[in-house]
């Protein structure tokens, strides 16, 4: 009698507790989507989150750290930047070096770099220009193999996460799809938002820029960065971490860059007395 009651008592108290692991193994045994289709989609919700983007403001900080030949620290400077968007652009604005604000020369340097920025992005034809320039995981994507498809949970969400690697016989258009054929890599795309939440990726050969002219970055270079869910609007980079050999026209170095990103803010524009207008910081999203 006792096994009775328990059975009957299970019966109605275990299913709520099993739903929600019901629900999961359900997702789990989804079939994954298509790669090349679920990229278009990241690319489109991208492009319709581009205008939202544009009403947040957020802080990076950012340590380089000069390495020498056996890998030791020689040298530490630190930046810490404000970064907006324009024109579906990011652009940065350095407002402390090694801790200190910018001011004098450097403050107005930094503020005709930003102005001429700002410019550039405002005009239309940029929106042209820009791709195949612009270096982001959303163009390195678009031009590589991809294999390995699988699921995973990567910080408590659901994930695809799939392998790829540059092709070697792409005829490039532009410095992003040209770097592109030499990386090799996994990325981490959110399953719900559609968004990439994290990527890794290696340089497997080296990447010349005008035939080693310019710059060129040595084989084993390697970044990763990561974005995440702001407000559950919109998702915004949170930080990021690069190791890399390069010599740029006579000068070798080996840096270790890592990079936090924070302190995000959602604005609007306040319309005052016919033409004045002024940012102003909203303090609920």
């Amino acid at each position: 009698m006792r096994l009775l009651r328990f059975f009957y008592f299970a019966s109605f108290a275990l299913p709520p507790v099993l739903a929600p692991l019901a629900q999961a193994q359900q997702a789990a045994n989804a079939p994954l989507p298509e790669i090349r289709q679920l990229m278009s989609e990241v690319d489109e919700h991208q492009k319709q989150l581009e205008k939202v983007r544009e009403n947040y403001t957020f802080s990076t900080s950012q340590v380089v750290q000069d390495l020498d030949g056996n890998g030791h620290v020689t040298k530490t400077e630190s930046r810490e930047w404000e970064v907006f968007f324009v024109n579906g652009h990011q652009i940065a604005r350095l407002v402390k070096k090694d801790g200190k604000p910018l001011e004098g020369d450097d403050l107005a340097k930094e503020t005709e770099r930003v102005t001429k920025a700002v410019e550039k992005a405002q005009k239309p034809e940029q929106e042209h220009s820009k791709e195949g320039q612009e270096i982001n995981p959303r163009h390195i994507l678009e031009i590589v193999d991809v294999r390995n498809p699988r699921r995973e949970i990567y910080r408590g969400r659901s994930t695809i996460v799939f392998d790829f690697v540059g092709r070697k016989d792409l005829k490039a258009h532009g410095l992003s799809e040209d770097l592109s054929k030499k990386l090799q890599g996994t990325v981490w795309v959110d399953e719900a938002d559609r968004e990439v939440a994290h990527m890794e990726a290696t340089f497997y050969d080296n990447f010349h820029v005008a035939g080693g002219l310019l710059a060129s970055v040595q084989k084993g270079s390697n970044f990763q960065f990561d974005q995440a869910q702001v407000n559950g609007e919109v998702w915004l980079p949170s930080g990021a971490e690069v190791t890399v050999q390069m010599r740029l026209l006579l000068k070798g170095t080996h840096e270790h860059i890592t990079q936090r990103d924070y302190d995000y803010k959602r604005f609007h524009v306040e319309t005052q007395q016919g033409k004045d207008a002024k940012v102003v910081a909203e303090t609920k999203p």
